[in-house]
């Protein structure tokens, strides 16, 4: 008989009898039965680490998707039961009108690392929850006490939609934009105390004194800039060999040495008024002059995304410029106003009449060939007609950029520092994006070469097949009339901004063209919210590192204390193999020896000594 004990991790006791075991457990059952116990404590030990590794180390796997899976999982509607959501709501106070945006996000991570995961808040038909109203708040600049209740509807729809526990911990931003900013201070300041007065009266919103405020042309950039690349997913932290990443020297920590993170993209936005651009500096730039200095300190913007003030892996260089006058429309009203009034020089001049009869147009290359238009000027008429010269075109609005000759400067000789071409991404919205799309149907990856064929090509088509292609639905279903006609010259002046005015090079391959990104149109709004509530999460994880200090280790300790467990247990098991082998060897010895002796009792012999142990 053979006794077994083990006092690790607890104390077992147990004896095994080779006479006592059945017949058959001793030859192949046995080995069967020893080999299956031995199977399934490994399999056991094995599927037990894949369910702790599982849990423990697939954070990093599922965040790499994590942007793509939100394509589908931000459509879904908004579960208000949830406890552990957050909201917030931003107020759009444009020229023209205004619209309330409601966002949503879970508790943080705790990885101070990660932002917070914000999204559009969505209603139970799957919409997201917005809303406008006209007219723009500048509207009530002369009657500043009417302005709580015109945004009164707004905040009742997001008061509907947010829970109603949930309203005093939710952030109310009311960020008022290109109206209010050509207000007079003292208009401006009438109108933000209305709002900071009446709104806690009747909503019990989170709202403060800061929340209330005219966002300069710059800041409205800087969130544009903002909220793009956190849909992409460019703030996440990456080890993947694919992603692209850039060398950035952190600002204030010139001594420190830079830091590889992922690559942000840049946004052009060409309007109908201005154009814009705003893109991540990632080195420390020089300057050619003081002056030049002077100017770049009110177009480079550095912020920190993260939740810890002392911590730099997010902080962010971003220069960004408007230029007004520079959007599509504005731009054609320039060329038309200098036009009219050089044509109407050369007449005086020469003693001609161009232009000023439908017999003796204006021959314009920047319309359509044959394409017909007039010029409305102080009561007078201009006659165009088109002749479709895309090249000719390019040239005649050249000028119009206002480029200069000094270093490290684009459109009207704004400063501009260099874009390392060979390293960088943009994506082109709005005019960039319906100059490539509406009529030329190649929105999407931008090719100068491909691009500048197709423009040629539309504009040397006469006016009346371009005609009966619209009519046969041939292009864009928004496409009109309006942008069949001037296609030509927005086409042109799209390329002289970005190649001569922003100084991209024809190769430049990075640029892609877009009306939504992921499926969803990405508004400013969202990079603002995100911003300002950039530090929420550091309240969280001090309050969670405070509460949850003592499980954290009861938990490392569970998973240390399983791995101890199922090595012994597993050793305990090979102990038992080896004796059953041992055991087995014994057994048929002294079955061997039995038998020996056995023959010769039977034979009458006195048995034989046997030499050697047992």
């Amino acid at each position: 008989r053979i006794s077994i004990s083990c006092l690790l991790p607890a104390s077992w006791h147990f004896s095994i009898s080779p006479v006592g075991c059945p017949r058959i457990l001793n030859t192949t059952l046995r080995q069967i039965v020893v080999i299956g116990i031995l199977a399934a404590a490994v399999s056991l030990l094995y599927y037990s680490l894949v369910v702790i590794r599982n849990k423990y180390g697939r954070a990093y796997r599922d965040k790499r998707f994590h942007r793509y899976l939100a394509r589908v999982t931000d459509t879904e509607a908004t579960d208000t039961n949830n406890p552990n959501l957050n909201y917030g709501i931003v107020v759009d106070c444009g020229s023209s009108g205004s619209r309330i945006f409601v966002y949503c996000w879970p508790r943080h991570n705790g990885n101070p690392h990660d932002l917070l995961d914000i999204k559009q808040m969505r209603d139970k038909n799957r919409k997201p929850v917005v809303m406008k109203i006209k007219p723009g708040i500048s509207e009530f600049a002369s009657s500043p006490e009417k302005v709580s209740d015109y945004i009164s509807p707004l905040l009742s729809f997001a008061a509907e939609h947010v829970p109603r526990a949930k309203h005093k911990e939710t952030p109310l931003y009311i960020l008022c934009t290109a109206g209010m900013r050509i207000l007079p201070e003292s208009q401006q300041k009438a109108i933000l105390e209305d709002l900071l007065t009446d709104i806690p009266v009747h909503f019990d919103f989170l709202f403060s004194d800061s929340h209330a405020e005219v966002i300069s042309g710059k800041q409205e950039g800087v969130y544009a800039w903002i909220g793009i690349n956190f849909v992409l997913g460019r703030f996440e932290h990456t080890d993947d060999e694919d992603e692209a990443i850039v060398e950035v020297h952190v600002p204030g920590s010139e001594n420190k040495e830079a830091i590889f993170r992922k690559r942000t993209v840049g946004i052009l936005d060409m309007g109908g008024v201005s154009t814009q651009i705003a893109y991540e500096v990632p080195k420390t730039v020089s300057f050619a002059s003081s002056q030049q200095e002077e100017v770049a300190k009110n177009l480079l913007a550095e912020f920190n995304l993260g939740c810890d003030a002392h911590q730099t892996e997010h902080v962010y260089r971003v220069y960004v410029a408007t230029f007004l006058g520079f959007g599509g429309n504005a731009a054609r009203q320039r060329y038309e106003d200098s036009l009219f009034t050089s044509t109407a020089l050369k007449n005086r001049l020469l003693g001609k009449q161009t232009g000023m009869t439908s017999d003796s147009p204006y021959l314009d290359p920047c319309l359509p060939l044959d394409a017909q238009d007039e010029i409305h000027q102080n009561g007078q008429i201009m006659y165009l007609r088109g002749t479709g010269d895309f090249n000719l075109c390019r040239e005649i609005i050249q000028p119009f950029m206002n480029k200069t000759n000094e270093t490290q400067t684009s459109l009207n000789g704004v400063y501009q520092p260099a874009v390392h071409f060979q390293n960088s991404e943009f994506y082109g919205f709005s005019e960039f994006y319906y100059c490539t799309e509406d009529v030329l149907r190649m929105g999407g990856d931008y090719n100068a070469a491909k691009f500048t064929k197709a423009a040629k090509d539309y504009c040397a088509t006469k006016w009346s097949v371009l005609r009966e292609r619209f009519d046969r639905g041939l292009y864009a279903s928004h496409a009109d009339l309006h942008r069949l006609k001037y296609q030509c010259f927005k086409s042109a002046w799209m390329y002289e901004v970005f190649h001569s005015g922003f100084s991209f090079p024809v190769s430049y391959g990075n640029l892609k063209t877009a009306l939504q990104v992921y499926d969803k149109e990405v508004q400013w709004t969202l990079g603002a919210i995100l911003y300002r509530t950039r530090f929420l999460p550091l309240r969280d994880i001090q309050q969670e590192n405070f509460r949850g200090s003592h499980s954290h280790w009861r938990s490392f300790s569970f998973v240390y204390n399983h791995y101890l467990f199922f090595v012994c247990f597993l050793i305990v098991l090979l102990s038992i193999l080896l004796y059953l082998l041992r055991l087995r060897r014994i057994h048929r010895r002294m079955l061997r020896n039995s038998s020996s002796t056995s023959l010769w009792i039977e034979e009458g012999l006195p048995p034989q000594k046997i030499t050697g142990p047992l």
